[in-house]
């Protein structure tokens, strides 16, 4: 497991510390849909990395304006990932 660190200016730390989430948290969670926008990672590897489940993950998705869709290629992948977690 890696640990990301970066600085945000106080002014904006200040403002974020009055959301209901971590500012640890919504930036894993930021830097995670990331990837996923980008296709570096796949959906079943935002859910395991989040600890959330499919839905829950689409929802997440949907709050960051990021849309489910997913190539053949990315189906079949997440087809062989979800093959290997079973094993």
């Amino acid at each position: 497991m890696t640990t990301i660190r970066f600085e945000i200016p106080k002014d904006i730390e200040d403002r974020l510390r009055n959301e209901p989430t971590t500012l640890s948290d919504a930036a894993k969670e930021a830097f995670l849909v990331d990837l996923y926008r980008r296709r570096s990672i796949t959906l079943h590897d935002l859910c395991m990395a989040l600890g959330l489940g499919r839905i829950e993950v689409e929802a997440v998705l949907k709050a960051h304006d990021v849309s489910l869709e997913l190539s053949v290629e990315q189906f079949r992948a997440e087809i062989a990932s979800l093959r290997t977690d079973r094993k």
